[in-house]
């Protein structure tokens, strides 16, 4: 092979030629597309891919076999929470997930770029965020697997295009589009229930000529598209992927969307580490976090030691004590 691709496609490439089912090998061809590396130099190969692609889910189709256990547009869960990327064409999606992941998504001044769910995971203090980038939506284009997948997650990060001195119609376009498909969104509130989602609202590409401009009108107007369309109101971030400007302030504000705390367990007598929170829904108790670590601790726990906000340091607690982010907690049976 001529293309210098990397250690992660050759795993992906050696997946594809193991597979035994037709479910597998699918599933590899999606894996090399997404892992290869994005140049001129394998725009061939890419090519190649997607047709391959298109053919053996073509071949599944027609074979009538049984059903397959995950589509082919399946992502599994992961990290702290799952936050789906949705926009328009060219809104800017694969940009913020390259800078915000270490996921290598396609990225190009042309719309549909993205043509599968691509996922990475997001680094936010001592926890992962797992972020996917979705096919663009657009009327009579966008599959329904790609509603169904943004429904599906926790959080739903809506990119708009502050470069396009169009992205008053095309948002507006978007938001009567989920209207119809009936994707109801709501601030990140805690206690907002499914199938309504969260959802945070960011303008991409500000540093673009012209953006300040776009962004202004999209500010003056937005409030209005929103109460009109969706019934609700979410603050706009303006954000660049290029410069970094408020990236930091969205990762806070993804994880703070998500309404999780991080829980940190130690053995009696023994010392604290730091290192590998549990991730739990706020409001969560002593109890659920001893059923996280293992369901045994909720049968047999007594009592539990605390350190953390709101507690004096080694306060002894019930099972049904609420914890707060970054509460140590050890755990008697």
């Amino acid at each position: 092979m001529s293309t210098n691709v990397s250690p992660a496609y050759r795993m992906a490439e050696q997946k594809f030629r193991e597979a035994t089912t037709p479910e597998e090998e699918l599933a590899g061809l999606q894996e090399m597309l997404s892992t290869i590396p994005k140049h001129k130099g394998t725009e061939k190969l890419q090519a190649d891919l997607k047709s391959r692609i298109s053919k053996a889910r073509q071949e599944i189709e027609k074979s009538g076999g049984k059903p397959r256990k995950k589509p082919f547009f399946h992502v599994e869960k992961g990290g702290a929470g799952q936050v789906a990327l949705v926009g328009p064409p060219n809104s800017g999606k694969s940009r913020l997930l390259a800078a915000l992941s270490h996921a290598e998504p396609e990225v190009a001044d042309y719309p549909f770029t993205t043509q599968l769910p691509l996922p990475g995971m997001m680094e936010y203090l001592d926890v992962q965020v797992q972020l996917v980038d979705l096919p663009a939506l657009k009327r009579d284009v966008s599959e329904p697997w790609v509603l169904g997948l943004a429904r599906n997650a926790d959080l739903i990060l809506l990119v708009l295009d502050a470069q396009s001195d169009d992205v008053l119609s095309d948002t507006e376009e978007l938001l009567v589009f989920l209207a119809e498909k009936k994707l109801e969104l709501v601030p990140p509130a805690v206690g907002s229930s499914f199938p309504a989602r969260p959802a945070l609202l960011v303008a991409a590409k500000v540093d673009s000529p012209h953006a300040e401009e776009n962004l202004e009108i999209l500010q003056e107007f937005l409030p209005e598209l929103l109460e009109t369309h969706l019934g609700c109101a979410l603050p706009l971030l303006p954000v660049s992927a290029e410069n970094g400007l408020n990236m930091q302030v969205l990762q806070q504000r993804i994880f703070e969307a998500l309404h999780v705390i991080r829980v940190y367990t130690k053995a009696p007598h023994k010392p604290a580490e730091r290192t590998s929170p549990y991730v739990l829904p706020i409001g969560a108790t002593v109890e659920d976090a001893a059923r996280a670590v293992h369901k045994d601790f909720v049968e047999n726990l007594k009592f539990a030691r605390i350190w953390g906000e709101g507690a004096y340091d080694g306060q002894m607690v019930g099972r049904e004590h609420v914890l707060q982010d970054g509460d140590l907690i050890e755990l008697h049976t």
